[in-house]
């Protein structure tokens, strides 16, 4: 549009192509006019873009908080609680042989002799065992196994399936083909033969050789079981992962950083595992209590966990024994898989709608 005016002088008229602009047809925007070009987010990473959505998630804060209480519990509790998980209560350096079954916060004969002679002996939070050793102790031990199987579960099916199924997924053809084929053959193993066969040759092979070590304690059936982990149940998630990356390797994003050069490497790692990271993390958190529910059903029937180191599977195992006349005993292994399996669960939902890329807003 010209800036000519008729009504201006000769002289004063500006030439009818210039462009010269005339202040008084303009006005200042609006507020709301302003806010409309407010389009973009704060700088930020990845990372703490997610972990701040995540903490805005009731529902997985509260997990969280649940699940840190129970690891400072299992970590300080024994260093506050003067009983052992595996050796009988003595008092006075004597074995108290009446602190059979005890009800909790109660005291056996010989510790309420000692209460009344004036020495200071620690309650029992949960009660004692048959064969009076202190329950408490024996479930946040068996807490610490139970992790401690979920977390190290976790970690090699989320490396194994990770690393397998984005090359998988990424190379695609016959690799893929391949691979796959690879995958279904191990997905028809079973698993229950598997742990039996690799925890009777473990115990022929690593029997004697563990005796004064540290994996002496965890013994050749957890051995086995983490065997068993790595070499089976990594497949669901190499399937998830390939699954994802087929669907995503296509997209436009992808296809540029390819045309730019952009190496395979680097391809997986910033633009395809990053938009699969929803399933990865859910898949990661869900196998922490699927860890554990397997490890209670092996040490169940006698495969897990090797007596006298307790895990929340084998304590509800033995208190199913003496159901009616100690129920106590049943409801705390059950109320601490109940809140380390609900825990894992509402915080992987949290991490999956924290850290998808697609449910972003």
């Amino acid at each position: 549009m010209s800036d000519y005016n008729p009504n201006i002088p000769p002289k004063k008229r500006p030439f009818p192509f210039s462009m010269q602009l005339d202040p008084a047809k303009f006005e200042p925007a609006t507020d709301e006019e302003k806010a409309q070009q407010d389009v973009m987010r704060e700088s930020t990473t990845f990372f703490r873009d997610g972990m701040r959505k995540l903490f805005r998630n009731p529902l997985a804060v509260a997990s969280m908080i649940v699940l840190i209480i129970i690891l400072i519990t299992i970590v300080i509790a024994p260093l506050i609680v003067p009983y052992s998980y595996s050796n009988m209560i003595t008092v006075n350096g004597k074995r108290d042989k009446s602190a059979k079954n005890l009800p909790p916060f109660t005291y056996s004969k010989l510790e309420q002799q000692a209460i009344d002679e004036g020495q200071h002996i620690f309650p029992h939070i949960f009660g004692t065992d048959e064969l009076c050793r202190d329950y408490f102790m024996r479930v946040i031990y068996g807490a610490r196994v139970s992790l401690a199987v979920g977390f190290f579960a976790s970690l090699i099916v989320l490396f194994i399936g990770l690393l397998y199924g984005s090359i998988a997924g990424y190379a695609g053809g016959k690799t893929d083909l391949i691979m796959m084929r690879i995958v279904d053959i191990i997905y028809s193993l079973p698993d229950t033969l598997m742990v039996i066969l690799l925890s009777v040759v473990l115990d022929q092979l690593l029997g004697q050789s563990l005796q004064g070590t540290v994996l002496a304690s965890i013994g050749p059936n957890m051995l086995s079981m983490f065997a068993v982990f790595g070499l089976l149940y990594w497949v669901g998630m190499a399937r998830l992962v390939r699954g994802q990356i087929l669907t995503i390797k296509n997209n436009e994003y992808v296809l540029a950083a390819r045309a730019m050069g952009a190496s395979r490497g680097r391809i997986i790692r910033k633009h395809i595992l990053p938009n699969c990271m929803g399933v990865i993390i859910i898949s990661t958190a869900l196998q922490i209590p699927s860890a554990i529910f397997t490890e209670s059903f092996l040490s169940f029937i006698g495969l897990g966990v090797q007596a006298p180191m307790p895990s929340l599977g084998s304590l509800a195992n033995s208190a199913r024994q003496a159901l009616q006349a100690y129920p106590y005993k049943m409801v705390f292994p059950a109320v601490g898989i109940c809140l380390i399996v609900l825990s894992f669960n509402l915080l992987g939902d949290g991490l999956r709608d924290a850290f998808d890329p697609k449910l972003r807003k």
